[in-house]
């Protein structure tokens, strides 16, 4: 008997080990624009792992009737991908970026560097947000409602379309920075922790793009810039001698 007309198709049948990954929706946003809630942004950032170069933060409003097809996490796109989105993004969406530097990483470790890059970015949108979507579990200081989703870059396509700016403008810098420190290899890994970047790093010590207090960086700064380390205290600098002399008169 043949199946009934308008019944449900099965689900494509996917290879054995294969994930089927949605992508990222404006559901979030619509509901927020139905309430009569808008604009809302989204933001994300990128860097907090390397070992190199600055955090870069992005916020991106959408406009809901120019969407760009295919955004998503930054992470499943390629290169070519993301260049691509990138344009589309700048050429339809409101957005915004800021940069914490090695220098402030160092200074406010790479967390709280990172809240503050994104929450500059959000300052910096040409039009004020009334609902801020951030990818994580940490809320930013913003004038407005401000909501953390964690794995939100996979799942509000506001975040998306942010982690995609955060990553092109970031890797664009990387490359820049490449030729001003020749030898790293910046423009290859974006100064994360791959083996080619230890090794030059061993080889030709830290650079001015180095995050200082990051491990790597440390050891190879002991090993290249040994007068750069800070001394050990001196245990011994507070305490007070008294001679055996001086012992026998006081008894």
């Amino acid at each position: 008997m043949g199946a009934a007309k308008g019944a449900a198709k099965s689900p494509a049948k996917l290879g054995k080990g294969v994930i089927a990954v949605a992508p990222p929706s404006f559901r979030r946003e619509r509901a927020l624009l139905k309430q009569g809630v808008w604009p809302v942004a989204g933001c994300d950032e990128a860097g907090r792992g390397p070992l190199a170069g600055p955090v870069v933060a992005a916020a991106v409003i959408l406009d809901p009737d120019r969407i760009p097809k295919g955004l998503d996490d930054s992470k499943r796109l390629t290169a070519e991908q993301r260049e691509l989105l990138f344009d589309k993004i700048c050429k339809t969406a409101a957005f915004a970026v800021a940069i914490a530097s090695p220098a402030r990483i160092d200074r406010d470790n790479i967390l709280r560097a990172s809240l503050w890059a994104l929450s500059r970015a959000v300052k910096a949108l040409p039009e004020a947000p009334r609902h801020v979507f951030v990818d994580g579990r940490d809320r930013i200081d913003v004038d407005c409602n401000c909501e953390a989703v964690i794995g939100g870059d996979g799942l509000v396509m506001s975040i998306a379309a942010a982690s995609i700016v955060a990553k092109v403008t970031r890797d664009r810098l990387m490359c820049a920075l490449a030729q001003d420190c020749p030898g790293y290899g910046f423009e290859q890994h974006k100064g994360y922790a791959v083996p080619e970047h230890l090794a030059a790093l061993d080889r030709l010590g830290p650079s001015v793009h180095h995050r200082s207090l990051f491990a790597p960086v440390v050891a190879a700064r002991r090993k290249h810039q040994p007068w750069t380390e800070a001394p050990e205290p001196d245990l011994f600098a507070e305490v007070t001698v008294v001679t055996s002399t001086e012992i026998s008169l006081e008894a």
